[in-house]
């Protein structure tokens, strides 16, 4: 259909999901249904890397579609044993934290599929980098058959109790399918207030390296 080839807001959006596969195939499913649904709009994906679990059938779909993908694996996963073979271009980085510096200033926005802690650790990272103004890019969950319901009752929760501010909730979207939440993070329009006025943000100021990453937009 030609209103899925039209022109995305999005050059690149960056996935965090589980180096398992999980053990529904919907799991498996929607990561091959977000890769087709990326190239459906003439996007590239970056990704951590890899060819095991979730990361290997988004990565795959997208390159067997025919769009760039960017693999950011720090040099002690580069073994092929632990992460399997990435497609694509690698990108080698010194560690975790380069890593997700380097995902963040190559990306337009940010999915979730589902995952475990590695997943939830970038994800709520790029939540809380947005809710400072370090960036406005969108950020979406792919909640395949309600996996982050809980997830998303916590943080209602830690609205109701005051730890959440109800325009930083707003940061988070989220759809049960690949389509409906690409079409989500497409519409998306930052609401929250700004906590930081500076968009570069140094990372030195973390101890990660001596360069500056600007990943606004």
């Amino acid at each position: 259909m030609a209103s899925e080839m039209q022109e995305s807001r999005f050059r690149r959006i960056c996935v965090f999901c589980g180096s398992s596969q999980g053990k529904k195939t919907s799991y498996q499913d929607a990561a091959i249904e977000l890769g087709n649904e990326l190239v459906s709009r003439n996007i590239d994906l970056v990704y951590g890397g890899g060819s095991i679990g979730l990361m290997g059938l988004v990565s795959q779909a997208v390159h067997d579609g025919g769009r760039h993908v960017i693999g950011v694996i720090p040099k002690t996963l580069m073994p092929r044993e632990l992460t399997g073979e990435t497609v694509g271009e690698v990108k080698a980085v010194a560690g975790m934290h380069q890593r997700k510096a380097e995902m963040a200033k190559h990306s337009d926005a940010f999915i979730a599929l589902p995952g475990g802690y590695g997943t939830l650790e970038e994800l709520l990272e790029v939540i809380t980098w947005a809710q400072l103004g370090i960036h406005d890019k969108p950020v979406g969950l792919l909640n395949v058959d309600g996996y982050y319901n809980s997830l998303l009752s916590f943080i209602d929760n830690s609205v109701e109790e005051g730890f959440v501010s109800p325009s930083a909730r707003q940061i988070i979207v989220s759809a049960p399918t690949a389509k409906e939440l690409v079409k989500k993070l497409e519409e998306y329009v930052p609401c929250h207030e700004r906590v930081a006025s500076q968009l570069s943000w140094d990372i030195e100021q973390l101890g990660y390296s001596h360069q500056t990453y600007d990943i606004s937009r």
